[in-house]
């Protein structure tokens, strides 16, 4: 895929090349820079195809060396690393302690697990990514939904935009809910609200006499415990997303990624990308976006910390309140006792929160199945000419990582862009975040969807879980992205078949 031209520009300096555009985005990482040569090679072996005949070399190990066997039952996601070490698999295991780990309310006797709270999604994090695997919207009124959430905010005034990065939409906190909805809460605290969903169902034709049905979701909220929302207020439906190879992601180079922007789509093709450019707590400066559903986190440490913060109510040392995401006008929740300011400082330090973050980083990719297959190798063939690749970028290699041997200088086949697309008026939220508008998401991984449903048990996909199918999730595709869908709806129904066989495949 050819490189397209980089336009970004900060108040505080111009991205004037790939190679600043690393020294920006990647000085969090230890690197050992590229030689020529090697730079030379991967440009060979991240090549599109021309012959699909048969596999590319390496294809069928999408993480490279970390890259693990498929498991036959639910557990395909919910494993380690090939290449971890001794050390680093006990490290590994650590972090899936804390990752499992159920928070309880303050005061207790169980230090190391206070501070749950007092309003809350959940009270692990393996309960929002039930084995490493994707949450699901509401079904039905007696479904919680723990792995779906209902983030908020309203337009912000000049106080909250970020004067570093140009295009920056400052929001702010809806003031009786803050930045999502919890429906959890402490006795004595009155949940947020409650989240339902009604379906709307239509039918699109499609070629050789075949119809999909799609169905178009409404989510609404019930039992307000905190007063009537702001009149601006923006929603945006999330299901949590899948947690397999993370931490590779994060060691592409920005540069690779930066490449591939054409935010005035200055070659014609229709393909707008665009890179999240969001502010890193951590490092106190402009970072590429990566992480979210919209890029809106730069590093898995600080989505990690936004998690905890946001979803269970736990402080560490990136999001330092103990009531999480309580609003000043929720008083018995701010003043609560939490479990902050003993011996840890937070409710999860440093090492808990690097754990966690390791753990999270290090969950395996499964190997591809049937890669060989001849309608696999057909549908690959249909992906590249329908112009999928466009966006779902196939290959990358990582960053030689001085102190991340899992994850450096792997081939790697994640099958996304990192970047922002707009994908339509049917799937926008209308609601921005950081550089992303409300029409705008960033391209998902598609590196083991064909595993969602034995995994997670279920098949749906998209942000807010309204496709049950592949094809469903491709039918939804809008804006920048129509004339591929199009192309699908016309296309020979064994030709469409091939091509969800090989994203099944992935």
């Amino acid at each position: 895929m050819p490189a397209k031209p980089l336009l970004l520009a900060t108040a505080l300096c111009t991205l004037a090349s790939a190679a600043r555009a690393q020294d920006l985005d990647d000085r969090h990482l230890t690197i050992v820079p590229r030689t020529a040569e090697e730079a030379a090679r991967i440009a060979k072996v991240t090549a599109p195809p021309t012959d699909f005949s048969k596999p590319q070399p390496f294809e069928a190990r999408p993480a490279g060396a970390a890259t693990v066997p498929v498991r036959r039952d639910d557990l395909a996601f919910d494993q380690p690393s090939a290449n971890l070490g001794i050390d680093a698999g006990l490290d590994f295991r650590l972090g899936e302690a804390m990752f499992d780990k159920l928070w309880v309310s303050s005061p207790t006797s169980t230090l190391a697990s206070d501070g749950l709270g007092p309003l809350y999604n959940a009270r692990a994090c393996q309960s929002c990514h039930m084995r490493g695997g994707r949450g699901h919207a509401p079904d039905g009124p007696e479904d919680d939904a723990i792995s779906f959430a209902l983030k908020l905010s309203i337009p912000g005034t000049q106080s909250e935009q970020i004067y570093e990065i140009e295009g920056f939409v400052g929001t702010r906190p809806e003031p009786n809910y803050g930045r999502q909805i919890q429906d959890f809460s402490l006795p004595g605290h009155p949940a947020e609200a409650h989240i339902d969903v009604a379906y709307d169902s239509f039918e699109v034709a499609l070629s050789g006499g075949e119809v999909a049905t799609l169905r178009r979701p409404t989510f609404s909220t019930r039992d307000l415990g905190y007063g009537a929302f702001h009149p601006d207020v923006m929603f945006s439906p999330r299901v949590a997303p899948q947690m397999i190879g993370l931490g590779l992601l994060e060691a592409i180079p920005a540069a690779d990624i930066l490449a591939n922007t054409d935010p005035d789509d200055a070659d014609g093709d229709g393909i707008s990308g665009r890179a999240n450019i969001v502010w890193s707590r951590e490092f106190q400066r402009p970072m590429l976006g990566r992480f979210g559903l919209k890029a809106g986190a730069p590093t898995l440490r600080q989505q990690t910390a936004g998690a905890f913060a946001t979803d269970i109510g736990i402080s560490s040392p990136l999001f330092t309140k103990g009531h999480g995401d309580c609003t000043d006008t929720q008083v018995d929740c701010v003043n609560a006792i939490h479990g902050d300011k003993d011996v840890r400082v937070f409710e999860v330090d440093d090492v808990g929160l690097d754990l966690t973050t390791f753990y999270s980083a290090n969950l395996a990719v499964p190997a591809r199945r049937d890669v060989d297959a001849p309608e696999v190798l057909r549908g690959k063939e249909v992906f590249y000419d329908t112009g999928c690749a466009s966006c779902h970028r196939p290959a990358y290699v990582t960053h030689r990582l001085v102190d991340q041997p899992a994850q450096s200088f792997q081939l790697i086949w994640p099958y996304t862009d990192m970047l922002l697309h707009d994908m339509g008026e049917a799937l926008a939220d209308n609601r921005p975040e950081a550089r992303a508008t409300g029409r705008e998401w960033r391209t998902p991984p598609l590196w083991g969807v064909g595993l969602t449903e034995r995994v997670s048990g279920h098949s749906q996909f998209l942000h807010d879980g309204r496709a049950r199918s592949l094809l469903e999730a491709v039918l939804w595709h809008g804006g920048e992205a129509e004339a591929m869908k199009q192309r699908v709806i016309a296309m020979p129904p064994e030709d469409r078949a091939a091509l969800i066989r090989f994203l099944e495949s992935l």
